[in-house]
């Protein structure tokens, strides 16, 4: 194979209205469950100039502030107060609640079954340390440095929202280098023409510094190339809760999830299902058993264990799909109840710094994050699966 194409993968920073909208909605679901372990969530989240609108299903003993914990996510993501008129102010901002109560469940809520078929998707690869796609992967450390730079005043006056988008060229199925960097931001106009020739000491230096593929010189960095963009953030677009799906997994390099994962208590099997077939296809590829690896887990009504667990390697594995999945339900449970306990998810909520657990998923992905060290990034099922 000698083919070549390219492949884009796009993130975005916290104070981007869709980001905004998750980071709330799971800060909200947090904030109940830390009351009540057993609460069932479902909070949606939708932004726009000068206005919030959260509305929220709740089953438990919960009382939770919805208002206020808006406003601190706000502030905490750069829109403290505005920078200019016009600007989006977490201070001033119109927040509408409509909250619901749902039906109590039994004690076991953990082992409930699903309610709907829901079709998990995960997926993990050899191009990356963290077993993610080359592009996503780097669009998350550009990204992540941008906001960096802007909280530490490295550019200027320059929005909290932000887009970078990282495209790789590939030969032969691997990557060989990046094709571009494009950045899309906002903010006073000295600021964004200053941009450029910030950008490359203050946020390409450290992104890149120990990536998996270096920025060359002759990388092409784009900077709003589709001419300057005044202001920024909810000011500027509106926002709405699980509008990502990509940036939240795999950048559109595999299939994605079929539902938002934020706003939903981690007993939710689209978003349990999503984190579990992710831990099963990172287990693969770090058991050397393929290089590239899809899991495809689906759940019926009224079971709790998945009808159907399926295995895609695109022909990298060193046994055949259906010999993969055979190890994988050897080696694991995938019932919600065996999965919430495996990931210690009640542990980890109740141990949470003041960031959260959840929350501080609404950026930079769900999956691949190892500073956090998530339970559905650890290796645990590799002697397992190694020795089937």
């Amino acid at each position: 194979m000698s083919a070549e194409h390219l492949f884009a993968s796009e993130s975005v920073t916290p104070g981007h209205p869709d980001k905004l909208c998750d980071a709330i909605a799971d800060a909200v679901v947090e904030a109940a469950l830390r009351q009540d372990p057993a609460t069932t969530a479902e909070v949606e989240c939708a932004i726009a100039s000068g206005i919030v609108f959260l509305a929220a299903r709740l089953a438990g003993h919960v009382s939770v502030d919805m208002p206020a914990i808006a406003r601190e996510v706000l502030a905490e993501a750069g829109y403290a107060e505005a920078q200019a008129p016009g600007d989006f102010d977490a201070r001033r901002c119109s927040i509408l609640t409509s909250l619901t109560a749902l039906p109590a469940l039994p004690a076991a809520a953990g082992e409930r079954a699903a309610d709907e078929h829901v079709n998990a998707f995960g997926y993990a690869c050899d191009e990356t340390p963290s077993l993610l796609p080359m592009p996503i992967a780097l669009a998350h450390r550009v990204a992540r440095a941008f906001d960096g730079a802007r909280r530490q005043g490295l550019l200027g006056a320059v929005s909290p929202d932000a887009k970078v988008q990282v495209a790789v060229r590939y030969r032969g199925g691997r990557p060989l280098e990046v094709a571009a960097v494009t950045v899309i931001c906002g903010g006073a106009e000295a600021a964004l023409a200053a941009l450029p020739g910030r950008l490359a000491e203050a946020v390409l230096q450290p992104a890149f510094t120990g990536a998996a593929l270096p920025l060359l010189p002759a990388t092409p960095v784009l900077v709003n190339p589709g001419g300057v963009r005044r202001g920024g953030g909810p000011a500027s677009h509106p926002g709405l809760t699980g509008r990502k799906p990509g940036i939240d997994t795999y950048g559109e390099y595999s299939r994605q999830p079929q539902a938002a994962l934020s706003g939903k208590d981690p007993a939710s099997i689209d978003r349990l299902g999503a984190y579990a077939a992710r831990w099963a296809a990172r287990n693969i590829v770090a058991a050397g058993l393929a290089r590239h690896c899809e899991v495809h887990l689906c759940y019926a009504p009224g079971r709790a264990e998945p009808v159907s667990l399926r295995v895609h390697a695109y022909g990298t594995g060193v046994l055949p799909d259906a010999d993969l999945a055979a190890r994988l339900r050897a080696a694991a449970d995938f019932r919600p109840g065996p999965l919430l306990r495996r990931f210690r998810i009640a542990e980890r909520l109740a141990a949470a710094p003041p960031g959260g657990f959840l929350r501080p998923l609404a950026a930079f992905g769900h999956v691949g994050r190892e500073e956090l060290a998530l339970p559905w990034e650890e290796e645990d099922l590799v002697p397992a699966l190694r020795r089937a």
